[in-house]
């Protein structure tokens, strides 16, 4: 991706962000009331009625995957309501109060455990789209440090910070678990703002060649874009890897068992995931997902029983 194209999103990104910052609380909890206006392209007939699929905008596995949800149960004859938030908690929290239908990209086996232990109960697993997802810890490839554990004692190279994404991130938790297992805590400072302004802050020190650790994840487009590399975690305190699931409210596939059975087929290799979240994020972009999300059905659809032409 051209590295204007990059700065292009980052920016897109802190705006939309910035935007919504005001709609959801820390992430410990809230309601749907709290979120953003939801996009204008909303889709389907409606013959079925309305589903809403509620999403981060700047957590582009759940953009990407909105998308293909919202053109599929649009093509089964819904009516789909796209509804932004810009934290993990309130999205959590109105799936689990009905107010949001599906979450399209929920990490709750290891990363959003809290939330699924905090909402089990109210909320069904739809089904497992990718099975290999994982957080980091990343740093430029010119950085000749390759594990957690060489930042010890190394903090001044990266001004005793590293930058993180939202504060009420699973990411965000997961890595403040870590900090202390490898005796960073005390030299390090976690950064929290948002996805977009890490991106900005990664790009900016890549371009300068300059040191600096990140809180990434797997699958991520940012990982090809940039000049990155995951550092060793010999202890696992970044957590073991785990599957992306769609999440629905209480009761979703006995109200909507044709869009429920649509849902729980869907499954995507690397490459199947990867080509999706390109064409969404980076070769079509703001504004165009629908017409990327056509692309590659174009390109892919003929590999899936369950994709609706």
């Amino acid at each position: 991706m051209r590295k204007s194209r990059i700065t292009t999103l980052a920016a897109l990104g802190v705006a939309a962000v910035l935007a919504l910052a005001g709609c959801a609380s820390d992430g410990a909890g809230g309601t749907l009331e709290m979120a953003g206006k939801a996009p204008a392209n909303d889709a389907g007939k409606g013959d079925k009625g309305t589903i809403t699929i509620g999403f981060l905008p700047s957590w582009t596995d759940g953009l990407s995957t909105a998308y293909l949800l919202q053109d599929q149960l649009g093509k089964l004859g819904y009516a789909v309501k796209m509804q932004t938030l810009s934290d993990a908690g309130p999205l959590y929290a109105g799936l689990s109060q009905g107010d949001v239908d599906v979450f399209p990209s929920a990490w709750p086996e290891v990363t959003q455990k809290a939330y699924r232990d905090k909402y089990q109960g109210s909320i069904d697993d739809l089904g497992t789209y990718y099975d290999n997802a994982r957080l980091t810890i990343a740093v430029p490839t010119y950085t000749d440090i390759d594990s957690i554990d060489q930042l010890k004692g190394a903090g001044s190279r990266f001004d005793g910070k590293i930058i993180g994404i939202e504060p009420g991130a699973g990411l965000t938790g997961q890595t403040q678990k870590m900090m202390p297992e490898y005796g960073l805590d005390g030299e390090y400072q976690l950064v929290t703002s948002s996805t977009a302004a890490m991106l900005t802050e990664l790009k900016s020190a890549t371009d300068k060649k300059q040191d600096i650790a990140v809180t990434l994840w797997r699958p991520f487009w940012a990982n090809s874009a940039f000049p990155v590399k995951d550092l060793k975690d010999p202890k696992g305190a970044m957590g073991k890897p785990e599957g992306l699931h769609f999440l629905g409210a209480k009761g979703f596939a006995e109200k909507h068992p044709d869009a429920a059975k649509l849902i729980g087929q869907i499954t995507l290799d690397d490459a199947q995931y990867g080509s999706l979240e390109d064409m969404v994020v980076n070769q079509f972009g703001e504004g165009k997902e629908t017409q990327a999300i056509d692309a590659w059905i174009q390109k892919y659809g003929g590999q899936f029983d369950w994709v609706q032409k």
